[in-house]
């Protein structure tokens, strides 16, 4: 659960997560978005992924990364159990 949190603390891995919510995107593709070095946006996205916020798969020299909506879903339902109920 630490990590998921790391992972979202950053307004750069929040953008990443936004960018993929529209659709799957290269390494290449993400890092094209951002004004920062390719290794720091590899960086983010290794975090990503080992927050299990994000899945990515290697496709020949490519690595496409997309969301993981599992995990999403997960937190959400965490989240909302976190609420008192309403008297």
């Amino acid at each position: 659960m630490n990590a998921l949190f790391k992972a979202l603390n950053d307004p750069t891995r929040r953008e990443i997560l936004e960018l993929l919510k529209e659709k799957d995107l290269t390494a290449g593709e993400i890092a094209d978005q951002f004004n920062i070095s390719k290794p720091s946006i590899s960086h983010h996205l290794d975090l990503l992924r080992q927050a299990g916020l994000v899945v990515s798969v290697k496709d020949g020299q490519f690595i496409s990364y997309s969301l993981n909506t599992t995990v999403m879903d997960e937190i959400l339902k965490w989240i909302i159990s976190l609420q008192s109920p309403k008297q």
